[in-house]
């Protein structure tokens, strides 16, 4: 790769992404306005029937919003998988709930049912569960955990889109809410963005409430409407969690191409899977029948018998011009979450083992059949 190495990531932006962006900025509506309206319908309408769309700038946003809709707060606890991203548990703490983290299944890497059931108290009130790596989290036994101990169901799909579980597109499922990230490495992207999803109409009248400061009517609908937009309400301290109509520019051609852009990491998952196979690596579990996997994430769990550590793998495949990452650091062993709630590797025995041996492979469909070649070389060299 001589002096530019492959990247783990990089955002598959093409001429119709930036044209459409160019078009959002000419028209002189560049806060929130028709292109967020749009994007809210059509991303909605992928998820299925009497569903309801929310922009906001973040999935952390979105997370916030929904726990903040469904009255997560002081002497609350939510649920949340320790092998996660750090906002999951952050927005429980700035409600003023306390997250309660729960280990992880060892072949999914999502929550694990039997530690979460062990975990519920009598403050418990909601459930995190992470479709890792934009693997769909088996809905069934999810459904009758929370169902069994009164729980809200707050899908964090960061990772899972498009997805799908039994036929189902995550998001179209019934859950409280389900939140999506467009962050510049996801799966689609509108550089920072998010979108929270939910069938049920109060929590999405929250979540456009509190997105925009506690207006009582949306920012553009005070534009369209005979009442001058001057004219407002503040009816709940709220947040600043709008998407621009830019973001949703890029965001709108980009769902567009979802499709698509899944197949080709999808292509790129199974040529990895068919190179890697005789080596000591564990691969990602197969995806089970009437799933769909959006394959943001490839994870690959190195075995005892491997001629390197997990470290000086990466170290290796880095010296060959390949950049790797690490999904996730277990929040259990992070100082503020470990500190706070006096948490040990003993009380997360998967996660702790298996964060010793993981890594995340290059791939995002922008990749060349060159560039993946490069990666199951360089791979090859390390490992045989």
């Amino acid at each position: 790769m001589g002096d530019r190495p492959l990247p783990f990531a990089l955002p598959d932006i093409g001429e119709e992404e930036i044209a459409a962006v160019a078009t959002a900025l000419r028209s002189g509506w560049v806060s929130s306005g028709p292109l967020v309206s749009e994007f809210e319908r059509r991303f909605a309408a992928c998820c299925g029937e009497n569903v309801t769309a929310v922009a906001v700038h973040s999935a952390t946003a979105g997370l916030h919003l929904a726990l903040e809709a469904l009255g997560v707060g002081p002497g609350t606890e939510v649920l949340v998988p320790t092998w996660t991203f750090t906002a999951a548990a952050e927005v429980v703490v700035h409600l003023g709930a306390d997250p309660v983290f729960v280990d992880v299944d060892p072949v999914t890497l999502c929550l694990d049912i039997e530690a979460a059931a062990a975990a519920v108290t009598p403050r418990t009130v909601a459930v995190l569960p992470v479709h890792f790596a934009g693997r769909v989290m088996a809905g069934a036994p999810l459904r009758a955990f929370a169902e069994a101990h009164g729980l809200a169901v707050v899908e964090d799909a960061a990772h899972a889109f498009p997805a799908a579980s039994a036929g189902t597109p995550v998001g179209g499922g019934d859950s409280a809410a389900t939140v999506f990230s467009f962050y510049a490495t996801k799966p689609i992207t509108t550089g920072e963005g998010g979108m929270l999803v939910t069938r049920d109409p109060r929590i999405a009248a929250r979540a456009r409430t509190m997105r925009l400061h506690g207006f009582d009517r949306d920012a553009f609908a005070r534009y369209r409407s005979e009442r001058p937009a001057w004219q407002y309400d503040i009816v709940a301290a709220g947040f600043k969690y709008n998407l621009t109509d830019p973001a949703a520019a890029l965001g709108l051609v980009q769902l567009r191409r979802a499709g698509s852009m899944r197949r080709r990491r999808e292509s790129i998952a199974e040529f990895y899977r068919g190179a890697f196979a005789e080596l000591p690596i564990d691969l990602p579990a197969p995806v089970p029948a009437g799933d769909v996997h959006a394959w943001h994430i490839f994870d690959v769990r190195l075995r005892p018998d491997a001629p390197v550590d997990r470290d000086g793998f990466v170290a290796e495949l880095s010296r060959l011009g390949i950049v790797c990452s690490l999904h996730f650091t277990p929040l259990h062993t992070l100082t503020y979450w470990r500190t706070r709630y006096a948490l040990t590797d003993a009380g997360f025995p998967v996660a702790s083992r298996e964060f010793a041996r993981v890594v995340s492979l290059p791939i995002y469909s922008a990749m060349t059949d060159d560039h993946v070649d490069l990666v199951v070389r360089a791979v090859s060299k390390v490992l045989q």
